[in-house]
């Protein structure tokens, strides 16, 4: 009976998700509707964001390479020509408002209502624009060789740890340039100092560390940033993630992991948040006051960053491929041959 009760809790609030999600869709505006041409089979990208005009070009020709088909995104009262600049894009589709971003879940009612109406029966994908989505045999093999080899499997999602990207050097040295790959700047990360615990009522897994912990949270690492993600999923109507892409309902979709010994195939969204673009973008945020907690990570970012603000030490590794984000125990290939 315990278990009945449990299930029945998490399916009444799955389903409170998406009322929720049907009603904060009202905030939303079609500012251009290209859903229309959306193919069976296609796979979508789903986007909140704002004020982000210099990442638009290398983010969307990232994904159009890797076979993305058509770009839902929502804009945030952007005012730097990101939405111009969408609007004319032939694969994008794009929803504007000015409502408030903390108010909508951080942005998950508005995605979880667009997946709901335009994704179901695809693969979605959904990430942030300075998020980039490493997974196996990414260098020979398109995301459409990846979602057929799920489905063969059976799988409805698949996990990619968040891996924080930074510089050598102060991340105000080296001028982000509009189309260029951040990692061309951020090509170093921490190799180790990562955490993970099971959420037994969710079934995901909770990840933390990374640079974020050690140059943010030294005190206090329980307050790190979650770093486990399930961003692709072969979307229903029935589904609604439920914090950011920590974590999903049904929960199912969260047990992305082998508990019995083995390995599931995982990836890695490469994160280029710590680009000269951020000391501006944390002081906007400071102001605007819409994010997670208060807004402690932009706190922590602005107090950090201002001078000479250097996140590279002795033992930052150096980017290099997808391979080697395997040998070093970050994303697995799994069973994919």
């Amino acid at each position: 009976m315990k278990a009945i009760r449990a299930q029945l809790r998490l399916r009444a609030q799955r389903q409170a998700k998406l009322m929720r999600a049907l009603r904060k869709s009202l905030e939303l505006k079609s500012r251009v509707n290209r859903t229309a041409a959306i193919r069976s089979g296609d796979i979508l990208a789903f986007t909140t964001l704002r004020n982000e005009l210099v990442r638009l070009p290398y983010f969307l020709d990232y994904y159009r390479a890797q076979g993305v088909g058509h770009f839902l995104m929502v804009d945030n009262a952007s005012d730097d020509g990101t939405t111009e600049y969408l609007e004319a894009q032939k694969d994008v589709s794009l929803w504007v408002t000015g409502a408030s971003y903390k108010a909508s879940c951080f942005g998950v009612d508005w995605l979880n209502h667009l997946q709901w109406r335009y994704g179901a029966g695809h693969w979605t994908l959904v990430v942030d624009v300075d998020e980039f989505l490493v997974y196996p045999f990414c260098d020979t093999r398109p995301l459409h060789a990846l979602t057929d080899w799920l489905e063969s499997q059976g799988r409805k999602s698949f996990s990619a740890m968040l891996l924080d990207m930074y510089p050598k050097g102060p991340v105000t040295a080296h001028p982000y340039v509009s189309g260029q790959n951040p990692f061309e700047i951020a090509r170093w990360f921490d190799a180790c100092n990562y955490s993970l615990k099971r959420n037994a009522k969710l079934q995901n897994l909770w990840i933390q560390g990374g640079v974020r912990a050690r140059a943010f949270h030294g005190d206090s690492p329980e307050q790190a940033p979650a770093l486990n993600k399930t961003p692709l999923v072969h979307w229903s109507r029935k589904y609604a993630y439920v914090s950011s892409t920590h974590m999903l309902l049904p929960r199912g979709l969260n047990k992305v992991y082998d508990d019995g010994g083995g390995e599931q195939a995982s990836g890695v969204l490469m994160h280029a948040k710590f680009l000269d673009t951020i000391v501006a973008k944390a002081r906007e945020e400071l102001r605007r006051g819409q994010h997670y907690a208060g807004s402690r990570e932009y706190i922590a970012y602005d107090r950090g960053l201002q001078d000479q603000g250097d996140l590279w030490c002795s033992f930052s590794t150096e980017y290099i491929n997808w391979r080697q984000l395997e040998i070093l125990g970050l994303m697995s290939k799994g069973d994919w041959a």
